[in-house]
């Protein structure tokens, strides 16, 4: 029987457009309007609750329950890319009224503290995917990039959580000739954790014989490669998630009145905290 409250249940309050406009999805993650736009909806009261759940947004678990919720055309939100994953936590955010976000920040000419309101909803039409259809050539090998997913992001964050307690922990270490050797430990730890994540953002590696997918190989590759080749693909990695992430934003002191740039990243974790 159908129920007489139905058409009193929740709407769409905004409608979204993809940085990436959904192209490489396929069906089963993202079933994609023919117009573009998704469908978000304001959370429920048991949505609100799950994001209030430490675990379940340390895994990534809360986050994509929220966003399977308010936006139905979503279907399998860890496989999303990482910069249409912040366009629709601002969506979702802006479904629920809250159009702006108060930051604070310190002027770096006169040290003035001050909170500003940011809006969201210019940030969202801002925001852009990088070229990741443009090859890195180095000698006769060639590297397609592609950007990572939330799964990927969740999994090297856990990572890095861990190893900040491993460094923690050597921090209260005494014997200096111990505490050296961890430290190097630790080191290559991160080294790998890097490569790996790495690894997971190239799509293929075409040589003169041969096109190379599996991350695995891709992984050992950049272990045995020369430093020079290493450095070229982390660095031509990292300029393309730079071009990927929210552009800094345009503060003006409300104290000297002079015009300085502010970082700015959202954390999943605690964005609708």
């Amino acid at each position: 029987m159908d129920n007489p409250l139905r058409q009193h249940f929740r709407r769409p309050a905004v409608y979204i457009k993809l940085p990436s406009a959904g192209i490489g999805y396929p069906s089963e993650v993202v079933d994609m309007p023919k117009n573009g736009e998704l469908p978000v909806y304001p959370m429920t009261a048991l949505d609100e609750i799950s994001l209030r759940t430490p675990d379940a947004l340390f895994n990534g678990v809360a986050v994509a329950d929220v966003i399977k919720s308010c936006v139905p055309c979503i279907k399998d939100p860890m496989h999303l890319m990482i910069s249409d994953l912040d366009a629709i936590l601002i969506g979702i955010r802006s479904a629920g009224g809250q159009d702006t976000l108060d930051i604070t920040t310190v002027c770096p000419g006169c040290q003035n503290e001050a909170t500003y309101g940011i809006n969201l909803m210019t940030i969202l039409t801002g925001m852009k995917l990088g070229d990741y259809n443009q090859l890195l050539v180095l000698n006769d090998l060639e590297f397609k990039f592609r950007p990572v997913t939330y799964a990927q992001m969740t999994v090297a964050a856990i990572s890095q959580f861990d190893l900040q307690k491993v460094f923690n922990r050597i921090e209260n270490i005494q014997d200096e000739k111990e505490k050296r050797e961890a430290t190097q430990e630790a080191i290559k730890m991160v080294t790998a954790l890097t490569m790996k994540v790495i690894s997971q953002s190239i799509e293929f590696i075409r040589t003169p014989h041969a096109v190379v997918t599996d991350s695995e190989h891709i992984c050992e590759f950049l272990e045995q490669c020369d430093a020079n080749t290493y450095n070229a693909i982390k660095d031509y990695n990292a300029k393309l998630k730079e071009s990927t992430e929210i552009k800094p934003l345009e503060i003006s002191c409300t104290s000297c009145n002079k015009p300085y740039k502010q970082p700015f990243t959202l954390n999943s974790s605690d964005f609708f905290g």
